[in-house]
């Protein structure tokens, strides 16, 4: 067990919802329909759905890890591999996040540059974002979830106008359902891993939640909000759009805001793509704190000089991505990578957690027996 934190750092065990749909929800909604769509065609609705199930289970294992070692984790590691070799792997999970930091930040400066503003340089915005976010994490955990609350909060309101395109649906298009094998269906729920990657975080801020022993709920209650919400988005957009269009379009729920039409804003897809700062800003100062986090807790570095190197590494890899290809295979990797620590290694440790408290359990009995 590790040393606990101390009550003002910590937050209501309530927050754990918005933790986990605010960072579940990013960048990745903006298009994620015609990835799954290539696999899945209009059952792609199912495949979000099977995504979001295994998301639940995933979640349990989490909460599995953690109780058993009553920390983060870096105390799973320690527990399972030992210091030096679970060192070296929360170093990598370190570059995985300030990577998953990078891919967030650099895909909405895309969307911001082919949408509103051409001309607009990615150096600019990475470092005026570098500054925001080093003043935002600095300030602890606590300011990290305010951000988050606030991120899941605000985009409430332009929520329902994902509804309006429903004037022009056409759910015929839709039958006759499951239309696809197991197998198409569980390679279009992979598809979704961009998307519904992000709850991982839990594994380090768990030790700052207030009764975490009894969280799982709220966390698993703000993963369904998620799936809810993709199916939703999912359904419209295959009613609005034919196989074909959602095969070509990008960006397929931004697109969704150009139907809105108001009496006073002519083009209201500025205000969704204006509105998505709220939700991606959550995404990156939690991957930027995960990131300061366990470079703090596996090296001497303290964790505000961790945040600046973080920060540092993700202006200057964003300002190195400058065309279309070099994101999208960006976001592939991350998504590949995603895909494989979440769905894959998490699991994993559950098995080899076992497999170490059991041999330990034997060890024990044997010397309490002599």
């Amino acid at each position: 067990m590790d040393k606990p934190i101390k009550e003002q750092y910590l937050v209501s065990g309530f927050l754990t919802l918005f933790l986990i749909h605010g960072m579940q929800v990013g960048v990745g909604v903006l298009g994620f329909q015609r990835i799954v769509v290539k696999s899945t065609g209009y059952d792609a609705w199912i495949s979000v759905l099977i995504a979001g199930m295994v998301v639940h289970v995933v979640i349990a294992c989490m909460y599995t890890l953690l109780k058993r070692v009553d920390g983060d984790l870096i105390s799973i590691h320690h527990h399972i591999f030992g210091k030096w070799v679970g060192n070296v792997i929360c170093f990598f999970v370190s570059i995985y996040f300030v990577a998953k930091a990078v891919n967030v930040l650099r895909t909405y400066i895309e969307v911001v540059q082919v949408w509103m503003f051409p001309d607009l340089p990615t150096w600019s915005v990475a470092i005026v974002a570098s500054f925001f976010f080093y003043y935002v994490v600095s300030g602890g955990f606590r300011s990290v979830v305010g951000l988050t609350f606030l991120g899941v909060i605000i985009p409430v309101a332009f929520t329902p106008m994902l509804l309006l395109p429903l004037e022009f649906a056409n759910f015929i298009n839709m039958l006759p359902i499951f239309k696809h094998s197991i197998v198409e269906l569980l390679l279009g729920a992979k598809d979704t891993t961009l998307s519904f990657i992000g709850f991982e975080y839990l594994l380090l801020y768990y030790p700052f939640l207030k009764n975490r022993e009894l969280t799982q709920k709220w966390a698993q209650f703000g993963a369904a909000i998620t799936t809810i919400a993709y199916t939703i988005i999912m359904i419209v957009s295959l009613a609005f759009f034919s196989e074909e269009q959602l095969n070509k379009t990008i960006w397929a729920t931004l697109t969704l805001y150009k139907v809105v039409q108001l009496p006073f804003l002519e083009r209201f897809e500025y205000v969704g793509v204006s509105m998505w700062m709220f939700l991606i800003t959550p995404n990156i100062a939690l991957a930027l704190w995960g990131a300061s986090r366990c470079a703090k807790r596996i090296s001497r570095v303290s964790q505000r000089s961790a945040l600046v190197i973080a920060i540092v590494i993700m202006a200057t890899v964003t300002i190195l991505l400058p065309t279309r290809q070099e994101v999208n295979q960006f976001s592939d990797w991350i998504a590949q990578t995603g895909f494989y620590f979440v769905f894959v290694y998490i699991p994993l440790l559950v098995i080899l957690q076992a497999i170490v408290l059991k041999i330990r359990r034997g060890k024990h009995e044997q010397t309490t027996n002599l």
